[in-house]
């Protein structure tokens, strides 16, 4: 067994919190604490987040996508893949090494997507860029944190909370669908949603794309 060879560190910002970029032979995990936010070999409910939210626009001319997270480029990939050649993709990254990471050591992992004429790349927190864009996308991915029970950043939560979600609401046009990856169910954010007008409901993704292993979910809203 090949031995974990730590390859970088950065610091959350606005945060103590410290990102730690792993690597074992051509896997790649990036680590909190003692928790793995991600792992190269698991990809299957990120690229199940970006799927299914294009199945709810995909007669939308020109739609335009926001992704809040770049992680390790899973929903990003997912998306571009089905996406038209005429859509606007949008990543915003609050963690500038993360995007160092995937021009870098993950290039290979990140195949050429960043640089897509669709995709542009905005360093900074996702819930300002919600907040201050107006009814402009089509549609709002969120895999952000852990979910809607934040492990980075206690100030993920503000995505989440009702606050954050009718920000969400409210950056969406008329139809568009804002859909949130989580590691394990939560009753209670289903309910904020609806309360924060949306339509919506929780699916059930594989973590794995050989459909084994744990499951997560994803909320696909949408906004009537």
């Amino acid at each position: 067994m090949l031995p974990w060879i730590q390859l970088d560190t950065a610091k959350v910002p606005g945060d103590k919190s410290e990102l730690r970029l792993k690597q074992r032979g051509q896997e790649f995990s990036i680590m909190l604490g003692a928790n793995e936010l991600m792992n190269s070999r698991l990809s299957g409910s990120e690229e199940a987040l970006a799927i299914l939210a294009q199945e709810r626009i995909r007669d939308r001319p020109k739609p335009v996508v926001l992704i809040g997270g770049l992680g390790m480029g899973f929903t990003l990939r997912a998306a571009l893949a089905v996406l038209p050649a005429d859509a606007k993709v949008v990543v915003a990254e609050l963690v500038p090494a993360v995007v160092e990471w995937a021009r870098g050591p993950m290039a290979e992992v990140f195949g050429g997507c960043l640089d897509d004429p669709r995709v542009s790349i905005h360093v900074g927190d996702v819930g300002e860029l919600i907040r201050s864009s107006g009814a402009g996308f089509d549609a709002i991915l969120l895999d952000v944190d852990n979910g809607p029970d934040g492990l980075t950043r206690t100030s993920n939560d503000s995505l989440y909370d009702h606050q954050g979600l009718r920000a969400s609401h409210e950056a969406l046009r008329k139809g568009g669908v804002l859909a949130v990856w989580s590691s394990g169910p939560d009753a209670k954010f289903t309910r904020r949603l609806k309360d924060s007008g949306f339509h919506a409901e929780a699916v059930k993704a594989r973590a794995s794309t050989k459909r084994s292993g744990a499951r997560h979910v994803i909320w696909l809203a949408v906004k009537p």
